[in-house]
């Protein structure tokens, strides 16, 4: 099989908040990022979606990854991807999504 990814991938295991901009809801999950690009990220979360649907993400960079402070992104995208949970019980199941569009943010994403 041949390597499809145009950008390079860094494992880097970073919390996320995903919301849902179609939803009626405003609820939002928690994940943790496995691996991302510029084009894309890889994460786990405790709700299963659909390919095709279109997510809100919120990405915080460490101040240790910045060497600074704290940076958030905020990216919108689709779910390509969905892995489904593990047949030994764990509840969290791995999403690839693609990319775009970002924003890099440098103050508290909770005021956007």
């Amino acid at each position: 099989m041949s390597e499809r990814r145009t950008t390079r991938r860094y494992d880097l295991a970073l919390p996320v908040i995903i919301r849902f901009p179609v939803d009626k809801e405003l609820s939002s999950r928690n994940g943790k990022t496995r691996d991302i690009s510029t084009r894309g990220l890889y994460f786990t979360v405790d709700k299963e979606f659909g390919a095709d649907s279109e997510l809100d993400i919120t990405l915080t960079l460490p101040a240790e990854v910045t060497r600074g402070s704290e940076v958030f992104i905020r990216a919108m995208g689709k779910v390509v991807r969905v892995d489904k949970a593990p047949e030994d019980g764990a509840s969290r199941v791995g999403v690839a999504a693609v990319i775009e569009r970002y924003e890099i943010i440098r103050s508290d994403p909770a005021t956007l």
